[in-house]
């Protein structure tokens, strides 16, 4: 895969689909590599005519990492954020929304649509705010707008988002970790092979096993507070927020708050559906995708 410099880090990308399609960023959440993305929704969205670019965020992947940081301390990000305290971090959600931007100018791609999910929805929101003018139209998946006061993730699942990702570090805990996380967090009203769950791990463990870059994008998250949340309302690009009604990581009422906050923004919520997007729920998510392309 190439790579492109910008921003002061490289970052690993591919791109799929017809080449003179209407090209799309899909920026990924915590620790998402270029592969992490099912090959069903790649291949949909490029068979609805998209030149879908994938990318490695910095720190995770292929691309540049910051290993002079160490591992984050997420518990004491959690306090420090909660107390309104500083959160001391390597780069910010504003850094890596540069980054995306950046990635466009290399490519010489004066403006794409942006399709962000989970916490990469949190840096296509950040995008949109900071490079209006590289905005299409945006879609925010399975993302908050960050602002204090919205319901938090509870129980056993902010236990896991509070925990190092395989603590094992071999391959197989990658897997399992995988096949529990779904349980955990994934969507309850469509079938998924765990199989294919674990291959993915695998392959995705093969290529970069890093979690300490995956620490650092949630510490990034919290590092930049609920600034974004003001500023929701300056975003010009024609926005749609999709959510599952089922989401246990971020609650749906985070995601109403986004197309509340975005003016004319549409919102898609998929019954059944968690906090992952199921090879079931892919049709309906690349027509939302490809209607809203249409009111740019």
């Amino acid at each position: 895969m190439p790579k492109a410099s910008t921003n002061g880090v490289e970052l690993e990308y591919e791109c799929t689909g017809p080449e003179n399609g209407p090209p799309l960023l899909l920026v990924g959440g915590l620790g998402v590599q270029v592969i992490s993305w099912t090959e069903t929704f790649v291949a949909t969205l490029a068979n609805r005519g998209f030149r879908v670019i994938a990318y490695d965020n910095r720190d995770i992947g292929l691309s540049t990492k910051h290993n002079d940081w160490g591992p984050a301390d997420i518990k004491t990000a959690f306090t420090q954020a909660r107390a309104k305290e500083k959160v001391e971090a390597p780069y910010t959600l504003d850094d890596m929304a540069d980054d995306a931007a950046g990635l466009l100018d290399a490519l010489k791609i004066e403006k794409a649509h942006i399709v962000g999910i989970s916490n990469g929805g949190a840096i296509a929101q950040t995008l949109a705010i900071r490079h209006p003018y590289k905005i299409a139209t945006m879609v925010s998946i399975m993302a908050t707008s960050g602002r204090h006061g919205l319901p938090r993730p509870q129980g056993k699942v902010a236990e896991w988002l509070a925990r190092p990702r395989n603590p094992s570090g071999t391959r197989e805990g990658a897997m399992d970790e995988a096949v529990s996380t779904a349980q955990l967090i994934g969507s309850t009203g469509f079938p998924s092979d765990e199989q294919v769950l674990r291959d993915r791990a695998g392959r995705l463990y093969d290529r970069s096993f890093y979690p300490a870059g995956n620490s650092r994008h949630l510490l990034a998250s919290i590092a930049s507070g609920d600034s974004r949340a003001a500023k929701l309302g300056e975003i010009t690009a024609p926005t749609l927020v999709i959510h599952g009604r089922e989401d246990p990581l971020v609650d749906l009422a985070c995601a109403k708050d986004v197309q509340k906050s975005i003016p004319g923004a549409k919102i898609l919520v998929i019954n059944g559906m968690g906090h992952d997007y199921p090879d079931g729920a892919v049709p309906r998510i690349a027509d939302a995708i490809l209607e809203n392309s249409q009111r740019d």
